[in-house]
């Protein structure tokens, strides 16, 4: 089948397997030139829009962070930050990794999801250079799958050094009592009335948003805070799974005035609270068992599926992106995940905390200059100057390239199977 992007709101419902793997390697390819890889005979041997490796593969000239993880669990494998969690573990570290995802299985009617296509480009890459790469396709949040992980792990990999808890779902099912909580994006104590960007229409209109009760924030925290995290940990504990040493980290976003209301002081907010109590307990558990630790990692706003759907982020991202790419301090998954991994958690250097002990890489996203550049740009945007003033072009680039579209190296206008 002939595959084309169709949007529906704030989600693209189709994706494109070739395009996938070509953002996959892409990414790759960024580790191996940041981690000082020499390419043997120009690097990659291109057949059929798939990497066919020759020989060796990849000669590492510069074999830098040898204390690396060896065994990574990322839970929440298949997009975004997890995503790119995986692949600097497998080709930054030669690391072996098992992934938990959730994704939409392809037919020979409709393709699959991006996250599908994304998995099996990284396993296929990672195979070829001998290493053990698989995903569970279930519900994490199930205690079927913490079992069937444990079970994998036992079988195929030896201890975790690194568990990354990275899932982003609107809703949980409660492993025990089986009860359904759904998360709410809304403002807490009073209604919220911010400039928003409708994605879709592409109107900047005012947005008015009503106070959560404390039902929705009890509900948020369950689905998006730190209970199931601390569920992980503790059934990895008890099979034994976790190396000497291990750590374990859960990525968040804070942001700052412009972002606040909905985000950090919101039923969102709530639930990043939750993972930094959550963090202290998980490490203090896993210092008294295994000498290991516990990290919330603070990140920038970024295009991710998750980001698209929370109101007022679209328009703040592309008035961001504006700002950073022009100071040329913008960074996307990939090379905030590498900094997070080869510059903090595994340098063998002081972290980067602030006073709550999270790891911070919004520190170039959170400078009052670029914040205050920021803020003007968002005095100043309409519906009618949208893409003068801010970058929501690029939003959009960013956005389709999630889905596999936008690539230069992939003929849209080809058939394609979709099964793969």
């Amino acid at each position: 089948m002939i595959i084309q992007p169709k949007v529906r709101g704030f989600i693209c419902t189709t994706a494109h397997p070739a395009g996938c793997a070509a953002n996959v390697h892409e990414q790759i390819g960024y580790v191996h030139e940041q981690n000082g890889y020499a390419h043997e005979q120009n690097g990659y041997a291109h057949e059929q829009n798939d990497y066919a490796h020759e020989q060796n593969d990849y000669v590492q000239a510069n074999k830098t962070n040898r204390n690396g993880p060896k065994n990574v669990l990322v839970i929440g494998c298949s997009n975004g930050y997890g995503l790119a969690s995986r692949i600097t573990s497998a080709f930054g570290f030669g690391a072996n990794t098992l992934g938990v995802m959730f994704e939409k299985e392809p037919s020979e009617r409709r393709p699959a999801s991006a996250g599908w296509y994304n998995t099996v480009a990284l396993e296929k890459a990672a195979q070829q250079q001998g290493l053990f790469a698989k995903a569970l396709n279930m519900d994490a949040f199930s205690t079927e799958a913490k079992t069937m992980v444990i079970e994998e792990i036992k079988a195929n990999m030896g201890k975790i050094d690194l568990v990354v808890y990275s899932l982003g779902a609107p809703r949980r099912k409660d492993p025990v009592s089986g009860e359904v909580y759904s998360s709410t994006l809304k403002p807490i104590g009073q209604q919220v009335t911010r400039k928003n960007l409708n994605t879709d229409t592409k109107v900047v209109a005012d947005i008015t948003l009503e106070p959560a009760s404390d039902a929705e924030i009890f509900n948020t925290v369950k689905v998006m805070g730190g209970e199931d995290w601390e569920l992980w940990i503790e059934a990895l504990l008890d099979a034994d799974v976790l190396a000497p040493g291990a750590k374990t980290t859960a990525y968040t976003y804070i942001g700052k005035e412009l972002t606040w209301p909905i985000y950090g002081g919101a039923t969102i907010g709530k639930a990043k609270e939750d993972l930094d109590r959550a963090s202290s307990a998980i490490g203090a558990r896993l210092s008294s068992t295994v000498q290991g630790q516990s990290f919330v990692s603070v990140l920038k706003a970024l295009v991710t599926q998750s980001s698209s759907a929370i109101p007022v982020m679209p328009l703040y991202i592309s008035a961001l992106y504006k700002v950073m790419k022009e100071e040329g301090t913008h960074e996307g998954c990939i090379e905030q995940i590498f900094g997070l991994m080869f510059h903090q958690l595994y340098s063998g250097q002081a972290l980067n905390l602030d006073d709550n002990g999270r790891i911070r890489m919004d520190d170039n996203e959170l400078k009052d200059s670029v914040q205050q550049k920021v803020a003007a740009l968002w005095a100043q945007v309409n519906t009618e100057n949208l893409s003068e003033v801010t970058d929501f072009n690029g939003y959009q680039e960013e956005f389709f390239r999630l889905f596999g579209f936008g690539f230069a190296s992939v003929d849209y206008a080809a058939e394609v199977d979709p099964i793969v």
